[in-house]
């Protein structure tokens, strides 16, 4: 029978047109600027910054500094999309946040979440960013087109639980 094969091809040229179109793999990190996971909660809301962010095999989190020197954690279960936004102190090298009873703990190599003194989950950072201070001003790039503004402009309203980039896995 010549169609099964003719599938077969077919099938493969299928794959190999996807795959040339450059579609992010199965397990490629999220896209990422410098104020967290674009498209995500854990991302900060101008005219805060991110502290740092991160995400875990489950979750994705920013440790936000808000112009009054607040602090904020924005976490996300990437299977659900279930999101937490909540005021953060800082000890250290470690973020702490509480809700409910619960804590919260960031550090640049995990992401704890306790119950008093009973830690329910303990996740590996599997990607870190931190914030970097700045050198000061840079020397002007002189005339050139610069980045659009829409390459640039941050979202200013809330984003919709759950995020479709932020809702899979098992």
């Amino acid at each position: 029978m010549t169609s099964r094969p003719f599938r077969i091809v077919t099938a493969a040229a299928a794959v190999s047109a996807l795959a040339a179109t450059g579609l992010p793999a199965a397990g490629a990190a999220p896209a990422t600027d410098a104020q967290g996971y674009v498209d995500s909660t854990a991302r900060c809301a101008t005219p805060g910054s991110a502290v740092l962010f991160g995400s875990t095999a489950t979750s994705r989190v920013a440790i936000c500094e808000t112009p009054g020197g607040e602090f904020e954690y924005r976490g996300v279960r990437v299977r659900d999309g279930a999101k937490l936004i909540v005021p953060a102190s800082q000890s250290g090298s470690e973020f702490t946040a509480e809700n409910e009873g619960i804590t919260y703990t960031v550090t640049k190599n995990a992401l704890s979440v306790s119950a008093g003194s009973k830690v329910i989950r303990e996740e590996a950072m599997v990607d870190f960013h931190e914030a970097q201070a700045s050198p000061g001003p840079s020397p002007s790039p002189g005339p050139g087109p610069g980045p659009s503004p829409a390459e640039t402009a941050t979202p200013s309203t809330p984003l919709p639980p759950p995020l479709p980039a932020e809702v899979g896995g098992s």
